[in-house]
């Protein structure tokens, strides 16, 4: 069993334990020796985010190819029509990259949160109201991208789960540990490779006139049977 820590990353701390001028860093809230960021949250987003010593741990959990899915509340400027809450669900393309389908919906109240520090600036014009976006994908900035893309401009981001993981009431700078077996984590399936497979050079020596007549027979057109795929995992709805 692996050791997993699950923190509360307060909002303007940066995903680092080495000092930075301008930002507390995880030191400020980590006493705990040798455990390490398994992926990020940027400086300005607040909430989960998890540790661990565990090489191979912290590997499938942060490695994007398992898609673990990662769900954020976040606060919008701007009430969400269904036009802009399809684009969000179908995919928005951002110039550098289209985002996968994501599950959105529009929360029915504000969550009952810790109150940011600083707080957040609002335009007594202008309404807002909160998602609740899930992604299988982490890239830099992404949420509030999509959010800014759609005329959704973000106000306030807190990820509230990663997997099977959530805050559930951890605070703010608060640190909470829980046991992890590899084998209990979800066996989902790893993303395909993007673009063909570079062709197999054959060493010197090897060419076909070397082959032995069941390597020649297989050159000939014999194929390997496909791989079977790899068990989904399908996590439990939230209650």
């Amino acid at each position: 069993m692996s050791q997993l820590f699950l923190l509360n990353k307060p909002y303007g701390v940066i995903c680092q334990f080495s000092e930075h001028p301008l930002h507390p860093t995880l030191k400020s809230c980590v006493a705990q020796p040798g455990i390490y960021p398994a992926g990020r949250l940027d400086t300005d987003s607040e909430g989960l985010l998890l540790l661990t010593g565990d090489g191979e741990l912290q590997h499938r959990i942060s490695d994007p190819r398992w898609k673990l899915p990662k769900t954020y509340w976040v606060q919008v400027e701007g009430r969400p029509d269904e036009d802009k809450l399809a684009a969000l669900r179908a995919g928005v393309d951002l110039g550098d990259f289209v985002t996968r389908p994501a599950e959105v919906r529009v929360l029915p109240e504000a969550p009952a949160l810790w109150e940011r520090k600083p707080p957040v600036r609002f335009r007594k014009t202008v309404p807002d109201c909160w998602l609740e976006i899930i992604i299988s994908e982490g890239k830099n900035r992404q949420v509030r991208r999509m959010t800014a893309k759609v005329g959704l401009p973000t106000l306030r981001l807190v990820r509230v789960a990663i997997g099977p993981w959530r805050l559930d009431g951890l605070q703010p700078g608060m640190l909470r540990s829980v046991e992890v077996s590899l084998a209990d984590l979800p066996r989902m399936r790893p993303a395909k490779p993007t673009g063909p497979a570079p062709a197999r050079r054959e060493p010197a020596g090897k060419g076909f006139a070397n082959q032995n007549p069941a390597d020649r027979h297989a050159a000939n057109g014999s194929r390997t049977p496909p791989a079977a795929p790899a068990p989904r995992f399908r996590f439990a709805k939230k209650k």
